[in-house]
């Protein structure tokens, strides 16, 4: 097996962890998709539901609130549109010491980088607060491939974008289904973190690895 070269991080509940957060998106996914479709914001929300459980049973996996809301008649763009302009991570997440400086140690010896499916205007913000902005080589938002994880055109091209083969990558992620099930089909390594406990585990974890 190649020896890693990138870490590939997702960001939202694997770098840091926040219900409130993760409520909020969900309620302004919703709010975006009533005003699309021209219908209550009660009744868009359990219209996502009931796509979502549809989605994860007709694919067998979890389904994405992006797919969700795609499934529904809503348009990503003007979804993301609202999402940068209505949420306020500031009011949730706070700087996570460990994190920083795991990132600021496994960035001396690979190459990292984030992979999202958030747009890059609230991506950047999250970051900011959490302490982790200027960590990563680049970043790659939804707004860079207009196609969601997990998606096998994005993930060539995010490839070709790093200059990394497959085999040469770990991702790491807190959902199997979404952030890590496509990489590893293809050879690489992952790392699923549903705790951030788990994801300081990453260092040892690479040391097993190489």
């Amino acid at each position: 097996m190649n020896r890693i070269t990138s870490i590939i991080f997702d960001l939202d509940g694997t770098l840091y962890r926040s219900k409130e957060l993760a409520d909020e998106i969900h309620d302004s996914a919703a709010a975006a998709l009533a005003i699309q479709l021209g219908i209550a914001a009660d009744e868009a929300g359990v219209r996502l539901a009931a796509a979502k459980a549809e989605l994860a049973a007709r694919t067998g996996c979890e389904a994405t609130l992006s797919a969700t809301c795609e499934l529904l008649g809503g348009d990503i763009k003007t979804l993301h549109s609202y999402l940068a302009e209505n949420i306020n991570p500031e009011k949730y997440l706070s700087r996570d010491e460990r994190v920083v400086a795991m990132l600021e140690r496994l960035g001396k010896e690979y190459r990292l980088y984030i992979y999202t499916n958030n747009n890059r205007s609230l991506a950047d913000r999250i970051m900011r607060v959490i302490g982790i902005e200027g960590l990563f080589a680049e970043i790659f938002s939804v707004e860079d491939f207009w196609r969601t994880k997990p998606d096998r055109l994005a993930f060539a091209k995010l490839l070709a974008a790093i200059g990394a083969e497959s085999g040469e990558c770990l991702f790491v992620g807190d959902r199997y289904d979404v952030d890590l099930r496509l990489p590893e089909e293809h050879g690489s390594r992952v790392l699923l973190t549903p705790s951030v406990e788990k994801l300081l585990y990453l260092e040892e974890f690479c040391k097993k690895g190489e």
